[in-house]
């Protein structure tokens, strides 16, 4: 009896360690894209219009998620951003707007390029 419960225990813990593993496979690690989108509320009018200045916090928190450049695009297609009126098109000028001089130049995201 005694070994049935451990081996249940043994069990619920092996699950758990690779419900983290698969978790943690995404594009942006163990957050999902829709979560990191919220951390770019910063750069909605820059978003949704190319004329808009795009404001330090944006570029910050743009340079910290680009450096996963497929978090970066799941971020800019996920459905927060678009259901926030995100454009695609123009988001993905954001990087070089802001001038991060790293940034994927020619990364595929979806169906833009980065510029």
């Amino acid at each position: 009896m005694k070994f049935i419960g451990c081996f249940l225990v043994f069990l619920a813990v092996l699950g758990i360690a690779l419900l983290n593993v698969a978790e943690g496979a995404g594009e942006c690690g163990r957050s999902s894209p829709d979560r990191e989108a919220w951390k770019l509320a910063p750069c909605a009018m820059a978003a949704q219009d190319s004329n808009a200045p795009v404001s330090s916090s944006c570029c910050q928190q743009v340079k910290k998620i680009g450096q996963n450049p497929r978090c970066l695009c799941a971020v800019m297609l996920s459905n927060t951003a678009k259901s926030s009126g995100i454009k695609p098109e123009i988001a993905i000028t954001i990087p070089k707007r802001c001038n991060i001089a790293d940034r994927p130049v020619g990364y595929q995201c979806g169906e833009y390029t980065l510029p």
